[in-house]
């Protein structure tokens, strides 16, 4: 009986010493190196960037160049030859300069083209009543003489239909730069149709029909190297 009991001891702890070998060999053995639990609220820390040569122990962020050249000062404008824009070497091509050499990527030529759409845009504005639409384009001055038009007109029952037919020209005709506000003044001439109408839709002013030949003079100002791109319309007058 005992040997038997032997038999069958030796047996069983021959199966557990296989059992364990088997196990050790699939799942390996602990050395130490191994990644701690995942713990998904645990917070990752990022490995410190490495210099970008040898000896250089200063870590670069991302757009810290651009800024640093930003703030760089810039250096004295070289005068450009403003042929076809202004009249070189008048106070138009130097304040455009000076415009240049705060703001390298100021495009006169886009400016231009940009003001002819605002104009078409405040004018159609004005006529329709759009407060909204006056008021991101509009000085608070500005707005205010356009708004008691306005009101003049709403009291009176009156309405304004205008049509563009053209704007046959816009040039600059005027740059002033001053303690980094860019003043540009614009003349425009276009061709409109333009009539009031009175409560009972009569015409009171202009001609439903009738084109008429428009000269207009604006200027529109911005603070140069701010993060608004927009120009403001600042004054008006009627061009001769």
């Amino acid at each position: 009986m005992q040997d038997s009991l032997d038999l069958t001891t030796l047996i069983f702890l021959g199966l557990a010493v296989f059992v364990i070998w088997k196990l050790r060999s699939v799942l390996g053995q602990k050395t130490g190196s191994e990644r701690p639990p995942f713990n998904p609220l645990a917070r990752r820390e990022e490995p410190p960037p490495a210099a970008t040569r040898e000896g250089d122990n200063v870590v670069r962020l991302p757009g810290a160049g651009a800024e640093r050249a930003a703030a760089a000062p810039v250096a004295t404008a070289v005068p450009r030859n403003w042929k076809g824009v202004v009249e070189p070497n008048s106070p138009a091509a130097r304040g455009l300069d000076l415009i240049i050499q705060q703001e390298p990527g100021f495009d006169p030529r886009g400016f231009t083209d940009g003001a002819k759409l605002a104009y078409e845009t405040i004018v159609t504005a004005f006529a329709k009543g759009d407060r909204k639409t006056l008021k991101t384009l509009l000085s608070r001055e500005v707005a205010d003489g356009f708004e008691r038009a306005i009101q003049g007109r709403e009291r009176a029952g009156q309405t304004v239909e205008t049509t563009f037919v053209s704007i046959d020209r816009a040039e600059i005709v005027g740059v002033d730069v001053r303690n980094r506000v860019a003043q540009v003044t614009v003349r425009y001439l276009s061709k409109l149709i333009t009539a009031t109408k009175g409560p009972q839709g009569q015409v009171v002013d202009g001609s439903p029909e009738k084109v008429v030949d428009v000269t207009d003079v604006w200027t529109f100002a911005r603070t140069l190297g701010s993060r608004d791109p927009n120009w403001q319309l600042v004054a008006t007058e009627a061009g001769q």
